[in-house]
């Protein structure tokens, strides 16, 4: 009996590995909000690593993490490094390209608790009433978060702290802040 049980869970295990090996080789995460202001008055909010403490929900996920920022904390060059506590793990940010006020793309390192290099991205519309303002997360997705994303939805993980953070943005762009 224990011999049958053995070579079912190796089967289950095997097929497991399998399919996710046919999962995508990369992923994309993307959420959006329209806010009543200007892109002008949002830009300098994600544009400064600095102003992140106001509207970033990882910020607010561990409130005592290191941080260490470069003597530039905004524009083009500037970076910042995390250190927290296993829900925030450490990595680094750095700012690889700005069109002000309507685009950012961040290079996006994690030390642990897993190594990957992503790239994050937000983008400044104008729209009727306000200014639509997206973030997108991408990456290659490795083989072990191909394995995660069969236990857990990824999209639904990370777009809920995309979704924190926009509406924290929103409420902060809005305000007289």
């Amino acid at each position: 009996m224990f011999k049958i049980i053995a070579i079912v869970v190796f089967v289950v295990i095997i097929a497991i590995l399998g399919y996710a090996a046919t999962q995508p080789d990369t992923f994309s995460y993307e959420r959006k909000i329209t806010i009543k202001a200007p892109a002008e008055k949002i830009f300098p909010f994600i544009n400064d690593f600095k102003n992140w403490l106001a509207w970033s929900p990882y910020e607010k996920k561990d409130p005592g993490m290191k941080r260490t920022y470069s003597p530039n904390t905004a524009g083009k060059g500037a970076n910042y490094e995390w250190d927290g506590n296993k829900e925030i793990g450490a990595g680094r940010m750095d700012i690889t390209d700005v069109t002000e006020p309507s685009h950012i793309k961040i290079r996006l390192e994690f030390f642990r608790p897993f190594k990957a290099v992503n790239t994050a991205e937000f983008t400044l519309l104008p729209v009727d009433g306000g200014t639509e303002v997206r973030w997108v997360m991408s990456g290659q997705n490795q083989f072990i978060s191909k394995v995660m994303c069969l236990f857990f939805n990824m999209d639904d993980m990370v777009g809920k702290d995309f979704e924190a953070g926009l509406a924290a943005l929103k409420s902060l762009s809005e305000s007289g802040y």
